[in-house]
């Protein structure tokens, strides 16, 4: 009876005119951030993120969830139309999507793409609203050291499956967990690392990294490069799939779903590994595996299910235990802990209209998202024609002007374009900025959490093996960090972090 009067509450709480105006500004500007290629929800998120500081919590975390699972959607239009995926997660829907679109057949690789992700993020909140509960629940027997150790393993595992060396995302992991430590020790009340900066004091903010890191080095990367875009010109017609096209595509978006749901709950697994996890099972399961790469729909179908799906299985990790497995996710969590809202397990209790409510909006965003996307295409392609040298440009300006407001601050702004810098050179030297965000988030947690687990035992680290669950949790992490090194067991080459 509650579970029922708690989805009730959490539509009641949608449906307020305030929070569904912000879940359609979310889902739509994530569309928009889907197709502009260059631009991820990650720098979409922290752009906007100053801008909700002056309303609920509850509308800002709805808005910003929709702008996450928005832009999953929008990402498949520049992939089918342009060859240029707008999102990480859609590369894999260029191979097959474009195809379709060179032979005329741009609306339903466009129709099957939209009816995916709707089928696909339904689902996944089904899965959400179903699992999140009982796993808060067992989450509340949770103490310190458990809590330590879940988060070590959450970076132990984003390592494990980041692209590129281990020690290149353990050296972002350690210079994220050293930089969440930055300001004032909140047990000893002395400065730590601040060089006399008084606005260091509180630590370093989450929003001028995100910016820098995500936003202004995107600018710096994409003005150094020249972007060919070449946007599909033929009338696009037929945006509703035949009875065919369904048939090739029922068991595809099927699949997709259930596999993007379960790497979503991975740390690190992301949208980007699912579409590409779910493209290499249609290969495997066709009766014509050669086809595919020539304008398969199961090709299309397929990934975007399963990156769709990845975003509803990414919030229970974090709704219920406070643990970002991405990027984004990341920055929700941050973004909580501004509106001074604790993630966790008592979430669920403490503040149930923002859990409920959350889940809720995302029913009427998926649903809103369907209704917008097939009409509104002929938008997003003149969008898709707008000159780099007049976006890029505006971009930044966003960026400046958001870091500003946050505290009408010129440190945050001097901050913000340090790290956009540092972004910009992570990049070109291929460090990946994900393991930064999600440590930087972690690290305050991390040492509350560690150094009231020492207080508990006296000092003694090695109990953290002598509690079930800690030792258990603490065991998985080093046996993913020694991996790599025992012989014929190196590091699977990743696919990315998915989310930037």
């Amino acid at each position: 009876m509650d579970f029922f009067a708690n989805v009730i509450l959490g539509f009641q709480t949608a449906f307020q005119p305030i929070n569904f105006l912000f879940c359609f500004v979310g889902v739509l500007t994530g569309t928009l951030v889907g197709v502009l290629p260059g631009l991820g929800p990650v720098a979409a998120m922290s752009l906007l993120l100053p801008t909700t500081f002056h309303v609920s919590p509850v509308a800002a975390i709805i808005m910003l969830a929709g702008i996450y699972y928005g832009a999953m959607y929008g990402g498949s239009t520049t992939s089918i139309l342009v060859n240029i995926p707008g999102e990480a997660a859609s590369v894999v829907t260029c191979l097959d999507g474009y195809k379709m679109a060179r032979q005329g057949r741009a609306g339903p690789a466009l129709g099957i793409a939209a009816f995916a992700s709707f089928i696909a993020g339904t689902f996944s909140i089904v899965g959400l609203m179903l699992i999140a509960p009982p796993l808060a629940e067992m989450a509340l027997k949770f103490g310190p050291p458990e809590y330590f150790s879940l988060m070590a393993l959450g970076l132990t595992v984003l390592t494990f499956l980041a692209s590129g060396p281990m020690w290149k995302t353990l050296i972002m992991a350690c210079l994220g967990l050293f930089l969440g430590n930055i300001g004032m020790d909140s047990i000893n009340a002395t400065f730590r690392f601040t060089f006399g900066i008084l606005e260091l004091s509180d630590g370093v903010g989450l929003v001028p990294v995100a910016m820098g890191l995500f936003g202004i080095s995107e600018v710096f990367l994409n003005v150094e490069q020249s972007m060919g875009r070449t946007v599909f010109e033929a009338k696009i017609k037929n945006l509703l799939p035949s009875l065919k096209d369904w048939a090739e595509s029922f068991w595809p978006i099927i699949r997709g779903t259930v596999l993007g749901f379960f790497l979503g709950v991975l740390p690190g697994g992301g949208s980007l590994i699912s579409s590409f996890v779910s493209y290499a099972v249609e290969k495997k399961f066709s009766k014509t595996p050669e086809k595919f790469g020539t304008g398969m729909i199961a090709g299309v179908a397929g990934p975007e299910a399963a990156n769709n799906s990845a975003t509803g299985g990414a919030f229970i990790p974090l709704l219920t235990l406070g643990i970002p497995g991405n990027a984004v996710t990341a920055l929700l969590l941050g973004a909580l802990i501004i509106y001074g809202v604790q993630p966790g397990p008592k979430m669920v209790i403490e503040h149930a209209d923002l859990f409920w409510g959350v889940i809720a909006s995302m029913y009427l965003g998926n649903a809103m998202l369907l209704v917008l996307n097939l009409p509104l295409i002929g938008l997003w392609v003149k969008i898709l024609k707008v000159p780099y040298p007049i976006l890029f440009p505006l971009i930044l300006l966003f960026c400046l002007i958001g870091g500003y407001s946050l505290n009408n601050s010129l440190t945050e702004v001097g901050l913000m374009v340090i790290f956009g810098v540092i972004g910009y050179l992570l990049k070109k030297f291929q460090y990946e900025a994900a393991p930064l965000i999600l440590a930087l988030v972690l690290g305050p947690m991390m040492e509350h959490s560690f150094r009231a687990s020492l207080t508990m035992f006296d000092g003694n680290p090695a109990q953290f093996f002598f509690r079930p669950i800690s030792a258990v949790i603490m065991t998985i992490a080093i046996l993913l960090l020694i991996l790599p090194l025992i012989p014929g067991m190196k590091k699977r080459p990743a696919i990315g972090d998915g989310e930037d």
